[in-house]
């Protein structure tokens, strides 16, 4: 929906709002014309149900709204006497339209001081539910969003098993886009596996200002742009068309910025010509097949003391694998007397990989050399022609395009590349983009894939492990990482974990807490 389709939508329940409560309004002893009009009418509303105005905030807060108005069609009954259970079901279960019988065929009396307070142990779990769902959810999408890290793709940084906090407001909350949804869950209802979502109505695009920018070689989470799985790794044939806000979380290193000019030089990215400086805590992985001499009895051995990610069998005789490895873990394990021999797994330069970016035979690029690429700037202009049309075309038709409301086709005559059949020699980005990519780079689903990431796709910032689990290992105690837990993402040096001092506040918390419950009975 548009902003003015989502105008008259809003006008229209002003109307119905203001026809099935006109002679409530005068009932609880103000005028008439309070009801009809918009946002005041919702603070004369929360006088007469006795609850704060800044309820009225939390209509208009997407998905927040959904819980919010069946609360205060319920309120609404109470505050004139109706109380009864079947009352609340009626005013739920007809959308609140129950609230017009009472107002024109009912002679109720305004509550002017009803107690806020139910009178079932029932009532009062549900109200206090309701409220932590709502306070939980305000802090999900606009602050703070719990993430775990499923993949290996930025191994050595971030490990698979990570659970993370994901800052909003860094690099600027972004409002809901999809206004029909099941809160707290991103595209699936969890255990059922069924969609949790609307694709329709959605909302314009929103974000509010960022604290920092994007720097180049920041870890950021995003939503997959060519999603169309029904959620994550989901294997099967149905495919979803998603709203931007519900496509998949990714995380990823954003290597390349808007107006950065990229390439992929043997494995190894290159910013404007000169090879990309990652932060310390970055460490760089490529694949290599190694062979020993005598048949491995303990691949974990191999794993623990050389620091390698992964170590996968080649054949069963136990003396070829496969392994992600660093630049120092290949230097150590060629100390090793049992390694045979160890040979780089790398594309050759020039060779076409379909599978890679933008899919198209005209760019000889795969996932080792690839590029020079150009990430666009909003604001800044490029050269189109039937050679650079592939690397802007989803550009144009989509990012800004559909999932902006606006219908863009791109079609070429000869030589001509049309937009919406006008010749175009030129096109001005719209938004900002973004090149990710996984530190693992033989073992990373990134843009090498499916390209550029445009801002409006950014979810956030992870700025703190709070847990890391580690599934492979043995017993509890083992599979909890204790030395990641408590640890920033980003900053200079190695991690080091706060936990001990997050223990030493629990207990000072608890303690105080303690003492202040001691005096207060005393």
């Amino acid at each position: 929906m548009t902003i003015s389709e989502w105008f008259l939508f809003f006008l229209g329940v002003q109307v119905i709002h203001f026809a099935g409560t006109w002679k409530l309004y005068q009932k609880a002893g103000r005028k008439s014309w309070e009801a009809a009009v918009p946002i005041y009418n919702a603070i004369v509303l929360m006088k007469i149900i006795n609850r704060p105005w800044w309820y009225t905030i939390l209509l208009f807060i997407p998905i927040i709204n959904l819980i919010m108005f069946p609360v205060i069609w319920v309120e609404t009954l109470r505050s004139f006497g109706k109380n009864k259970a079947i009352d609340s079901f009626l005013g739920i279960i007809t959308l609140g339209f129950y609230i017009y019988f009472i107002n024109y065929t009912q002679d109720v009396a305004h509550i002017k001081d009803r107690s806020l307070h139910t009178k079932s142990s029932s009532g009062e779990w549900t109200s206090s539910i309701l409220f932590a769902v709502v306070v939980a959810t305000i802090v999900h999408t606009y602050f703070i969003q719990p993430f775990t890290i499923p993949t290996s793709s930025l191994e050595k940084s971030l490990l698979v098993g990570d659970f993370l906090f994901v800052s909003k407001f860094h690099f600027g909350a972004r409002t809901p886009m999809t206004a029909v949804a099941f809160p707290m869950v991103h595209d699936t209802i969890p255990l059922i596996s069924k969609k949790s979502y609307k694709n329709k109505p959605q909302i314009p695009y929103f974000r509010f200002p960022a604290f920092q920018k994007i720097k180049r070689n920041d870890i950021v989470v995003f939503n997959w742009p060519t999603d169309t799985v029904p959620y994550f790794r989901y294997k099967g044939p149905e495919t979803f068309v998603k709203p931007i806000d519900k496509k998949s979380n990714y995380v990823k290193r954003a290597v390349g910025i808007p107006g950065d000019s990229l390439e992929v030089r043997n494995g190894y990215v290159y910013i404007n010509g000169a090879i990309s400086q990652l932060p310390e805590r970055a460490r760089v992985q490529f694949a290599y097949a190694f062979t020993t001499k005598d048949p491995l009895q303990n691949v974990q051995f191999l794993k623990d003391r050389y620091d390698i990610s992964e170590i996968y069998p080649l054949n069963n005789t136990g003396k070829a694998f496969q392994a992600n490895m660093t630049n120092e873990a290949v230097e150590n394990l060629k100390n090793n007397p049992n390694i045979d021999q160890i040979i780089p797994i790398k594309d050759e330069e020039g060779k076409w990989d379909n599978q890679t970016f933008p899919h198209n035979a005209t760019y000889s690029w795969n996932y080792s050399f690839f590029g020079p690429i150009y990430i666009p700037e909003q604001g800044k202009t490029v050269a189109i022609s039937t050679e650079t049309i592939p690397l802007y075309k989803r550009i144009i038709e989509v990012y800004e395009g559909s999932e902006l409301g606006i219908e863009n086709k791109i079609t070429q005559a000869g030589t001509q590349v049309l937009l919406n059949d006008s010749p175009i020699s030129e096109y001005t980005f719209l938004q900002d983009y973004y090149w990710m990519m996984g530190d693992n780079r033989n073992n990373s689903e990134d843009a090498r894939n499916w390209g550029f990431v445009p801002f409006n796709h950014v979810v956030g910032k992870p700025v703190f492990i709070w847990m890391s689990w580690d599934s492979n290992a043995q017993g509890i105690t083992n599979k909890i990482r204790w030395e990641r837990m408590f640890t920033t993402v980003s900053g200079d040096g190695q991690p080091i974990s706060y936990f001990r001092y997050f223990l030493i506040l629990l207990v000072g918390w608890f303690l105080f807490d303690f003492i202040r419950k001691r005096k207060k009975k005393a």
